[in-house]
């Protein structure tokens, strides 16, 4: 098995000076089968085992009489048996029932692949039963209890229980347990937060923190250990992007672009008039492509406000001025289609220059003739993934830089293309709509442009929020879609079934859509796929080859398909509204109306008006603004998605306040103490250098 990235950087980096950073095999249980798995979700220390946070928090709350369970949700129920169990065989399958009752009711109970409960389930015994309730032909039904003695379930009571994002074979009592047992071996650190700090800010000690943010004793608990961690996770951050921002200032540039006569023939030549932000965007490169200063700009636009156009620009100019320009994608689909565009468009209006593609799955001779034509400058723009920064690579004055998604790509990456030219302008855009007060904490060491308006000529998506008893209406309306030669997007907050979380999931879910829409070409796609097969399942969807794909969030950036007119997003309401916009935004793109269908699986009212925002409103950056005013604490007890993330606890919109005091204690910090080296701030430069190498390479958002 391949190790993980996290695994890797561990060896390279040597960082093994702490005891945390022992390998999870030294615990009990954890054989090399079982510490594979561990690596699958990428623990491969006790160090990483103890920042492997709970995704949510299980809550054993007081029994119930069997009349007041509700359907669909879990619940618990004090019972004796008044029959033993029974069991039987259907298809091989072994299944085991038993019943209790109360004066509100009766309840079945039902257990699968456990045989052995018929002989432990006695007439007269007494136990706590938890598990989903479901209501079938023969009355309420418990399926695959869990089964507690009622001390035992008070023990449950007396503190949250831990949910762990899971693999298949590694549950999560084996995590916990190994959570439990790396928590007892720790040996207790020195706080490295300098106390002026921590009472200031009312935070927790670290040793605290780490303990309860694993095992609170209830929600306040929680919230006083997370906010420490979070805050920590923001001032690494800050201090990190600080310190790149030093480095950048004022940097002075080989680079001055003067000539623009084929980009502005190609701008005239356009088939339609570019928006007064773009035009604004645009000023501001070409002034920072003239200055004489090295460029270091964030584009920030919603999804369609036409960001990709203002690179080719941008592009081209550094290529009539004799220089190359490089625009890497985060994905190599995505990095196809850009190079599929950007040669059409040159085509169509007699642009005389080359650009060349450069992925990862290239073979041998077409990357050999790729570096060529690149070293030789036969080759003007240069388009790819991250193996445009592999060392063979080799450029002819580099001059810009262009990331597409900037989200995607670690400060380590896109200073690793930057490197391969003599300081050359380096341009990120986001389609991430991050109110501008926020981005200017986390893009520190960027100027911003915002292109905040969408084209004229776009029709908005029809948006509707509707309940889990709408899905087959959904499922129906998807295959009419298709029928009239569309393509959809399901998407799924899980890629398999979990024990502990009731959330659907992307391999059942494929599964279920091919039982009632057959005949339809549908396929699934997560992060857990190997790359190859990734690209495979959206190139085929690009493609138009499937006809509906069930995705988790990776589909949130990576492909542009014009064709796809649905996005279905199950358990809408365990998405952020930025995150739910996001996913919109991969839908609308061609010249056909395009909908949004959100599924809110909660009943919660409070979590439906959250989503009633994006029923109204198409408009990004209100939409984020409102996540930012809507999202209460209550939201860290949410699912957190498991897609590429910087932070691990933090989130940008749920800890907004704690970001900006954060932002000003760093600058305070770094105005008293620049380099860090008075004793109250050396256990603190310490960590951060330890931080610098371990997640420099993943150091954006």
């Amino acid at each position: 098995m391949m190790e993980t990235g996290s695994c890797k950087a561990q060896r390279e980096t040597g960082c093994t000076a702490r005891t945390g950073s022992q390998p999870v095999s030294r615990l009990k249980g954890i054989g090399e089968k079982t510490e594979k798995l561990f690596e699958k979700v990428g623990v491969c220390s006790l160090e990483d085992l103890l920042h492997y946070y709970p995704r949510d928090y299980d809550r054993f709350e007081q029994p119930q009489p069997i009349g007041a369970l509700k359907e669909d949700q879990i619940g618990a129920v004090d019972g004796y048996l008044t029959a033993g169990a029974s069991g039987r065989y259907v298809n091989g399958l072994p299944i085991v029932t038993a019943g209790i009752s109360d004066m509100t009711g009766k309840l079945r109970l039902v257990w699968y692949h456990m045989p052995y409960l018929k002989n432990t389930l006695k007439p007269g015994s007494h136990y706590i039963f938890r598990g989903k309730v479901v209501r079938k032909k023969n009355g309420l039904t418990m399926e695959q209890p869990q089964m507690f003695s009622p001390e035992a379930y008070l023990g449950m009571q007396s503190r949250m229980q831990p949910v762990y994002g899971q693999t298949k074979g590694l549950g999560n009592k084996t995590i916990t347990s190994a959570v439990e047992q790396a928590l007892a071996l720790r040996r207790l650190e020195k706080d490295y937060l300098p106390s002026r700090l921590r009472i200031a800010n009312e935070l927790a000690e670290y040793n605290f923190a780490i303990e309860h943010i694993h095992f609170p004793l209830d929600e306040t608990d929680l919230r006083f250990a997370r906010k420490r961690l979070v805050y920590d996770e923001f001032l690494f951050f800050i201090l990190a992007v600080r310190s790149l921002k030093e480095k950048r200032q004022d940097v002075k540039s080989e680079y001055i672009m003067e000539r623009e006569e084929e980009c502005r023939r190609l701008f005239d030549a356009l088939p339609y008039r570019l928006t007064d932000a773009q035009l604004r965007t645009f000023q501001e490169i070409k002034a920072d492509l003239k200055s004489g200063r090295v460029m270091n700009r964030l584009i920030q636009g919603d999804v369609g406000s036409g960001k990709t156009i203002i690179a080719v620009l941008a592009l081209l100019l550094a290529a009539e001025n004799g220089y190359q320009g490089a625009l890497m994608a985060p994905t190599e689909v995505l990095a196809r289609q850009h190079y599929e565009s950007v040669t059409s468009l040159f085509e169509t209006y007699g642009i005389d220059r080359r650009a060349v593609l450069v992925t990862g799955s290239m073979t041998a001779k077409e990357k050999r003739l790729a570096y060529e034509e690149i070293a030789s400058h036969r080759a003007d723009l240069i388009i790819g993934t991250h193996a445009l920064i592999q060392e063979k690579v080799v450029y002819d004055r580099l001059a810009l830089v262009v990331t597409d998604e900037q989200h995607r790509f670690g400060v380590a990456q896109r200073e690793s293309l930057g490197n391969k030219g003599q300081a050359p302008h380096i341009m990120v855009m986001s389609a991430t709509p991050i109110p501008r007060t926020l981005a200017i904490i986390l893009y520190g060491d960027l100027d911003i442009s915002v292109i905040d308006q969408l084209p004229k000529n776009r029709l908005p998506v029809k948006n509707c929020v509707v309940d889990k008893g709408y899905r087959k209406r959904a499922w129906n309306f998807i295959n009419g879609e298709v029928k009239k030669g569309h393509q959809a997007y399901v998407i799924c907050p899980m890629v398999e079934e979990s024990e502990m979380l009731e959330a659907e999931n992307v391999l059942d879910y494929t599964k279920l859509l091919k039982e009632n829409l057959p005949g339809l070409r549908i396929e699934f796609l997560h992060g857990r796929m190997k790359p190859k097969e990734k690209n495979k399942i959206m190139e085929a969807f690009a493609a138009g080859t499937i006809d509906v794909l069930v995705s988790t969030t990776v589909v949130e950036v990576g492909v542009n398909v014009p064709n796809a007119t649905v996005m279905m997003i199950e358990n809408a309401e365990r998405f952020g509204l930025a995150q739910l916009h996001q996913l919109r935004g991969r839908v609308g793109r061609g010249k056909a109306q395009s909908y949004c269908i959100m599924v809110d699986a909660s009943g919660d009212p409070e979590k439906n008006e959250r989503l009633q925002v994006l029923n109204q409103s198409n408009d990004g950056f209100f939409i984020a603004s409102e996540d930012l005013r809507l999202r209460g604490p209550g939201d860290i007890f949410g699912l957190r998605q498991s897609g590429e993330q910087e932070f691990k606890l933090a989130d940008i919109f749920t800890d907004a306040g704690l970001l900006k005091q954060v932002s000003e204690d760093a600058d305070r910090l770094l105005s008293e103490d620049p380099e860090l080296e008075q004793e109250e701030n050396r256990e603190l430069k310490k960590r951060l250098e330890e931080y610098l190498k371990t997640s420099y390479e993943k150091l954006s958002l």
